[in-house]
């Protein structure tokens, strides 16, 4: 089911038209709103009218994450607070959280794009679907939720965690549809095979999971665990929240709602546009947000992004799976490496679980980069010469891939700690 098949389907020459006229009116609101905007197109010489269609978007300046900390909380807001009707955060691990604001229409239109991406997922207003992201600051839980009640599907806002109680409503209250990380989605697998419930004792029939980055072989292994059709969702609070793009049930990328959020790709290093179909990092403007519209917000996320017609019907833009993040990239001993590949090469073993824990440390000039991944029962022995076998498996494939050395260390299942959240995969102790 299309939901909304008059933009879904448009023609491109119909899509940039309602993008350029809804740009327009955003860099008229944020010049005028914004005194961060303002000051930074002022820097370069630009005035609003200097921007009459999506092709004038390379003009404009890039917006990051640190901008918003530095106007932190209010400062890019573009309507007075008594407008704005709910607030998110990011945690703020990092430095100040960074803060959004919803106006009425924000949410109808957050609604909206989620209830489309629910829609390209298979999800309709028969299913039961189960909120396993957070709620409160965190966009992810009531993201979802506003747009299953939106669509007509039962909502359970179980929110993460609480993995017995998970199991138990799922098996009780017939879920057909599960939302949450897909690393957590890995954990629900294992505690039913602790708790002895088969998969064929649920009716989970799709999954929607997003909030960090997964790669393909991750996919079939959840789709092997949990019985259920795997499909991607992604979104950012910065921009709205999960709903930004989803994939359809042909898992060929990721539609993104572009008459809301333009996509473009530029190289990380030059920050140039890049042609369509090279991997670079994201960058999105926000055209119809009233709350805190962004222009070129540089999501440091890698992909590419795909303009044929999918087999769908839908004409919106795909994005890959991301690659990655351009901040999370570890640079070792001069070479590119991201946690993705790491993750790729374990899950084409069967000997692994897919828990891993990268550790990188700076011994002297050097760097060593010491990997932590955990075993299946059956493999864990007390027989050392097998283990070493896997561990010299594991390290050569691993450095087959990378073109760098891996310090390899087994452990047994269920020591690495698990989370109802974003997996943490990496503890980098250099001082850079």
């Amino acid at each position: 089911m299309i939901w909304n098949e008059k933009i879904e389907c448009a023609e491109r020459e119909e899509m940039k038209a309602i993008q350029s006229e809804r740009l327009r009116e955003t860099v008229q609101r944020i010049y005028h709103k914004v005194p961060a905007y303002r000051k930074k197109m002022q820097e370069v010489g630009l005035v609003p009218a200097d921007i009459r269609s999506v092709d004038d978007l390379h003009k404009l300046p890039f917006t990051t994450k640190q901008d918003l900390r530095d106007n932190y909380p209010f400062g890019m807001f573009t309507v007075p607070m008594s407008e704005i009707v709910r607030i998110h955060a990011s945690s703020g691990t990092t430095g100040k959280p960074t803060v959004v604001g919803y106006t009425r229409k924000d949410l109808n239109s957050w609604s909206e794009v989620v209830t489309r991406s629910l829609c390209m997922a298979g999800v309709h207003q028969n299913d039961i679907v189960q909120v396993a992201y957070g709620y409160g600051l965190f966009t992810g839980g009531l993201g979802l939720h506003y747009g299953c009640e939106n669509l007509g599907a039962s909502v359970i806002p179980i929110s993460g965690g609480n993995t017995q109680k998970q199991l138990q409503l799922m098996e009780d209250f017939g879920t057909t549809v599960v939302a949450c990380t897909p690393s957590y989605s890995l954990y629900l697998a294992e505690a039913m095979k602790d708790a002895g419930i088969k998969k064929e004792d649920l009716k989970l029939r799709v999954g929607i999971f997003g909030a960090e980055p997964w790669t393909e072989n991750m996919r079939k292994e959840i789709e092997t665990q949990l019985g259920l059709k795997a499909i991607d969702i992604y979104g950012l609070s910065e921009i709205i929240g999960p709903g930004v793009s989803c994939e359809c049930e042909h898992q060929c990328g990721m539609h993104i709602n572009e008459d809301h959020f333009i996509p473009e790709i530029i190289n990380p290093e030059t920050l140039e546009p890049m042609p369509a179909g090279e991997i670079g990092e994201l960058v999105f403007t926000t055209v119809t947000k009233e709350g805190i519209p962004l222009i070129r917000y540089r999501t440091r996320d890698l992909t590419r992004l795909i303009y044929d017609k999918c087999e769908c019907g839908r004409t919106l833009v795909r994005m890959e799976k991301c690659k990655g993040r351009s901040d999370d990239m570890l640079i070792i001993r001069g070479v590119n490496v991201f946690p993705s590949q790491i993750e790729s090469v374990l899950l084409e073993m069967s000997e692994t679980e897919p828990h891993y824990l990268l550790i990188v440390e700076r011994e002297g000039n050097l760097d060593t980069l010491n990997l932590m991944v955990e075993v299946q029962e059956q493999f864990f022995s007390d027989e050392i010469k097998q283990l070493e076998s896997l561990r010299k498996k594991i390290t050569h494939n691993i450095q087959s891939t990378l073109g760098i050395s891996v310090n390899v260390k087994l452990v047994e299942p269920k020591t690495i700690e698990r989370t109802a959240g974003k997996a943490k995969r990496v503890i980098d102790n250099r001082k850079l």
